[in-house]
């Protein structure tokens, strides 16, 4: 195999999409601080300080690897991307590519440190890669490294939904079942209606999908107890495959009269078992989502609201939570905060007259913006030292 000469800011420009691996070999954008960051770095160097304690000095590339595990090899802050890139500038041909069998070489000057990839090359990525058995090729561009593991938050993409009180109860519903089941799953037919008047409508030139959801549970601010919006529970998805409409029946009396025919829709995927009353919302388009993990640039100060998908108050490695800072904050995708473990309350024994204290909060982790509502964004558990709480601290890392 070939080897590409890739700077190592590939490594944590993050620049991942949970789409599909073709998609990862796009071209995400760049913004003009991030270049002027890896010019200067370029030109300078970046400084032993800023390396990790424990920076090796090469590391081969391994199937299974992140970019955010791989950036943290080399630096303290895996988030600065941009010093990485800039440690190999010159060598970069697509910041946004690194690959399994890749060597990268740290090498430091002085008080400075560089980086480069083993072997040279010319910055392009093979165009096959043999595997077994030989008759198998695979595109090397669809192996680059994703910048998180996509199994651990693609579903969240799709679940959690943030909506008012009245949004939910107004989106269609299920209002019937064949033979009169109670519970519904995978393969199963139901009907349902459209709410406020307006009919379900089957679309006949296109395949209409929609998401299933039940409970609007509220999510309030743990400081203030406001309510910062509802957060629907996803339990399912469903084809609708006919439309509503309307017929006549004939009466108790032998009269007609006019009834409604509900939409038929079929179950295709069930989290949890289904019933009568559950809501639909359209399935959205699907999007390339890219992460390019980075401080906010204004101060944030927030705190962790719920724990996604359980009822308990601990979150742990990995796991999503909803902080109450959203779009109108300047909350964005790509958000790196710090999580900060409340220091405790104690007595100080040593003085007579026995003081309360407080300890200092100790930085217990970190944690990424992915998904941004108004007033709510959700974010994965990148790295902790301790457990995570409803109600810790979030602020800008260091």
């Amino acid at each position: 195999m070939a080897k590409s000469r890739v700077a190592l800011a590939a490594l944590a420009v993050l620049a991942g999409t949970l789409a599909g691996p073709g998609a990862w070999a796009q071209n995400f954008p760049i913004s003009a601080a991030q270049k002027q960051t890896a010019n200067e770095v370029a030109q300078k160097g970046v400084p032993l300080s800023e390396l990790a304690p424990n920076a090796p000095d090469s590391y081969t590339v391994k199937s299974g690897d992140t970019l955010w595990d791989i950036s943290k090899l080399f630096l303290k802050s895996p988030w600065r991307w941009p010093e990485l890139w800039g440690m190999n500038l010159n060598d970069i041909k697509n910041p946004h590519r690194i690959y399994p069998g890749q060597v990268l070489v740290l090498e430091r000057l002085g008080d400075k440190a560089t980086l480069r990839v083993a072997g040279g090359g010319d910055g392009a990525a093979p165009d096959t890669v043999r595997v077994t058995p030989r008759t198998r090729y695979e595109a090397l561009a669809d192996l680059a490294l994703p910048a998180l593991k996509s199994r651990v938050i693609e579903a969240f993409l799709a679940e959690p939904l943030i909506v008012d009180a009245a949004e939910l109860q107004a989106a269609p519903r299920i209002v019937a079942t064949q033979e009169e089941r109670v519970l519904l799953t995978r393969g199963d037919r139901a009907y349902a209606r459209g709410s406020n008047g307006a009919p379900l409508l089957d679309d006949q030139a296109k395949l209409q999908l929609f998401r299933l959801f039940r409970n609007a549970t509220p999510l309030k601010d743990p400081g203030t107890g406001e309510i910062l919006g509802y957060e629907a529970q996803y339990i399912g998805k469903a084809q609708l495959t006919r439309s509503e409409t309307t017929g006549e029946v004939q009466g108790e009396k032998g009269q007609l009269e006019s009834a409604v025919v509900p939409a038929t829709i079929d179950i295709v995927s069930a989290k949890e078992e289904i019933r009568v009353g559950d809501r639909m919302l359209p399935e959205p388009a699907r999007e390339l989502s890219s992460y390019t993990p980075h401080a906010p640039s204004q101060t944030v100060e927030a705190r962790i609201v719920s724990v996604y998908g359980s009822a308990v108050i601990n979150a742990g490695q990995s796991q999503v939570v909803a902080i109450n800072r959203g779009t109108q904050d300047g909350m964005e995708a790509g958000h790196v905060l710090a999580i900060l473990k409340d220091g405790q309350r104690i007595v100080d024994k040593t003085d007579p007259t026995r003081p309360l204290m407080k300890l200092p909060s100790e930085r217990n982790g970190l944690l990424m913006v992915f998904r941004t509502f108004d007033r709510v964004s959700y974010a994965l558990i990148l790295e902790i030292t301790d457990s995570v709480r409803v109600g810790d601290r979030l602020v800008n890392p260091r």
